[in-house]
């Protein structure tokens, strides 16, 4: 959807990972990210048991391929459409030549084992909003669990979406260790809100995805200034939804999606 209310973005993923290494408090949550080719290719599947092949500009899950090292070939699942299909090679060349057929500017991406809830892989989007030359705030958070054999968590690819409190019942957290996370997830939403605005100016909502992996540090998978959308949250968290709606109000943003 085109965007027609005043909030600038930042276009690409690779920028924004490389903005975020450059701040020495920040990029402990980055995962390994570099531009597609071939040797960054070799290197990556050298280096991790899974990675991520991804549009530098997209959305919805949509173009997102997964790599595992199966012996001594590759598996491959992708993401078309809301469709998501596989395949098997046995050489590097193989799968070099299959994904250099993608369109559009390519990034690789370290592979994070996902915590789970249910069995699934989840992440978090927290919204993070300001009224134009105001302060950030986080204004709610929403998870996303995958769908099941999904290699994305997002809502449009059939992801279930919960509440921060829901997920962390469903984790059986203490009321204390609950706490902490989202304590953690705010502090490191505005420092990463504060970051990246300071590199583009004119910038006021952003939705940054973050993921727990199985041992519990946190990453952050991706920076959505474009129009970031909320409305799942509508009928099962008002509240939050309400507040982002007047935060987006303040910049001239009429619709949640």
């Amino acid at each position: 959807m085109a965007k027609n209310y005043a909030s600038r973005n930042i276009r690409g993923k690779l920028r924004v990972c490389n903005y975020l290494l450059k701040d020495a408090e920040l990029r402990q949550y980055v995962p390994r990210t570099v531009s597609f080719s071939r040797s960054n290719l070799q290197m990556m599947t050298d280096a991790y048991s899974s990675i991520y092949v991804k549009p530098d500009v997209g959305s919805l899950g949509i173009g997102v391929c997964k790599v595992k090292r199966k012996g001594k070939g590759y598996e491959l699942k992708a993401v078309d459409g809301k469709r998501q299909w596989s395949a098997r090679y046995d050489s590097f060349s193989g799968l070099y030549q299959k994904l250099s057929a993608m369109k559009g500017k390519l990034i690789i991406q370290q592979g994070i084992k996902l915590d789970c809830v249910n069995g699934r892989p989840y992440d978090i989007r927290a919204m993070v909003q300001r009224r134009p030359g105001g302060s950030w705030v986080c204004t709610g958070f929403m998870v996303k669990a995958g769908a099941a054999q999904k290699i994305v968590t997002n809502y449009y690819q059939g992801g279930t979406i919960y509440t921060l409190g829901k997920l962390h019942r469903k984790l059986g957290l203490s009321g204390d260790e609950a706490s902490r996370r989202e304590r953690a997830l705010s502090s490191a939403s505005l420092r990463i809100a504060r970051a990246l605005s300071r590199r583009r100016s004119g910038m006021n909502e952003m939705g940054i995805d973050f993921a727990r992996d199985s041992s519990g540090s946190l990453w952050v998978l991706e920076v959505n200034s474009n129009h970031p959308q909320f409305h799942p949250l509508k009928n099962i968290d008002s509240e939050a939804y309400q507040k982002m709606k007047r935060y987006a109000s303040y910049y001239g943003r009429k619709t949640a999606k």
